[in-house]
Order: C-alpha cells, then structure tokens, then sequence
C-alpha cells in the first residue's frame, strides 16, 4: 500500500536529502586515480555520524539470517559492477567509472541518491553511458510533471535507453521511500508485466519514490559475486546508475536529493 505524504512530511525528507547530496559533494571531491572506495566511505560515515544520522546501507538488511549484513555506509560499484558493491582499499584507476549509492535516515525520515563518477579520463563511449543513464533519469523526473501513471514514464525511460544502443537492467527497480528505505510501490525503469497490471501507479501529489535507473553497455543480464552482494554484468562490460529521491507536491515534483535553494541553506550542516 502507498503511503503519500504531507507536504510536512516531505519537508522533513528535504533534510535526509540534503544529506544525501553533501555525501556525494565529498565522494565528488575524493574520487580520483588513487583514491579507495574504502576511504570515501569512511569520510562519507563519519559525516553521516557528525549530523547524527543513521546510515541506511550498513548492516542491511537488519532481519534476515541467510544474507551477510552489508559491511558499509555505500554501495561502491566500480566499471562492470553493477550495484551493491562493497567498498575496498583497491586504488581507483585512470578510466574506471564509480557508482555510488548511498542513503541515510534523520529525525525518522529516508533519503538515498546514486551518482556514477568518471575517475579521471574515461573512454567516449563510456562517458555516453553515464550521459544516457543520467539522461533517463533526468527525463523520468521531467516527465513525472506532465504524465498521470508510471507506466507511461516507464515506457520512454527504456525506449531512450533501447534508441542509444544500451540495454536496462530490470531485476533491480526503484522504490518508494519515506520512513523506511524501501516502500511500495516498486518503481521499474521499464513496461514490464508489473506495470501492464496492478503494480502501476498514479503521479499524484504526496507520492515520494526513488527513482534509479541502471543502465548497462551490453547484456541487460547481471550475476551476483560471491560476496553475496557485488551484482556485475553478464558480459563483464560497464554499467551505470544514476538515482534521485523525488517528491510529488501540490506544486510539482521536486527532487530532494539535490543541491540547495539560499532558504534551505540553514538545513545544510557542513
């Protein structure tokens, strides 16, 4: 059942969104040729620590005994990992592409962004990967002002994909968000059978959902490592994700994951 939220509610979110969005400043000014995932998530932890908050990624999931807790604060997806990599001290090379996941929980209220960084030069074709994936997002959220169902912005999200010669990765989808990480409704980044049935959903305002579309340069196929976690390309080539929180409010989506307004400047803690 979709819980919508007040415009209260959503205010309160702004902050853990906000919050979301310096951890990625710090990763966007760490990652370089060099650089360990390892040591970003610790600068990343200490920063959710500094503004007490609760990191949403460690220790998840809290309930179930067939799984390995995951052990960080981000999820650190490196060229041909896909999502849920762990962190680790391998050094970053000239080239790589970093998918960084990361959310947080403060006063009782989510948010959780993605972001792919390009470490240092990166390949052409590469870069039109992270532009692409970026792209379907970014078109996701402009269509969410204009589109009454999922289902319709769903469809164009994986036609733009498809029409620049990428594929979708469709056994991860987003989600809603709000006091838990993960709330209905599932929200895919394509027109599966999901969306042509009862899992499609209006745009209506109150409607706070996670939006991360997963885009890969071959096979849309993805096989789990033996961590237990790290999900990588069937054919071993890139990946990319790229995710935002985003709220529907009486005056329109708004992302909350994203960079300040001057009169929010005073939510930000530095």
């Amino acid at each position: 059942m979709i819980h919508l939220k007040s415009e209260r509610e959503i205010g309160k979110m702004r902050r853990s969104g906000l919050a979301v969005w310096q951890a990625h400043q710090i990763a966007r000014r760490m990652v370089k040729p060099g650089v360990t995932t390892a040591a970003i998530d610790a600068e990343i932890e200490a920063y959710f620590e500094k503004l007490g908050g609760e990191p949403l990624f460690k220790n998840y999931p809290h309930h179930n005994r067939g799984k390995p807790r995951f052990p960080a604060v981000t999820c650190m997806s490196v060229n041909e990992e896909v999502v849920h990599g762990i962190p680790n001290n391998r050094p970053l090379k000239e080239g790589d592409i970093l998918s960084l996941d990361t959310g947080v929980r403060i006063n009782g209220w989510c948010g959780d962004a993605a972001v792919t960084y390009a470490v240092g030069e990166i390949d052409p074709d590469v870069q039109k990967l992270l532009d692409v994936t970026k792209g379907t997002l970014d078109m996701a959220f402009e269509l969410m002002h204009t589109k009454s169902k999922w289902s319709q912005i769903a469809r164009e999200m994986a036609e733009y994909v498809s029409d620049n010669g990428f594929s979708t990765v469709e056994c991860f989808v987003g989600h809603g968000i709000g006091r838990q990480m993960h709330e209905d409704p599932q929200v895919p980044n394509f027109l599966g059978r999901a969306l042509r049935g009862t899992g499609d959903f209006r745009i209506e305002p109150g409607l706070v959902i996670a939006v991360e579309p997963m885009v890969n340069m071959g096979t849309k196929r993805v096989k789990m490592l033996k961590d237990h976690w790290t999900q990588v390309t069937a054919d071993g080539r890139p990946s990319a994700h790229f995710e935002h929180t985003i709220a529907v409010t009486d005056d329109g989506p708004q992302q909350l994951t994203v960079a300040p307004q001057p009169s929010e400047e005073k939510l930000l803690v530095v």
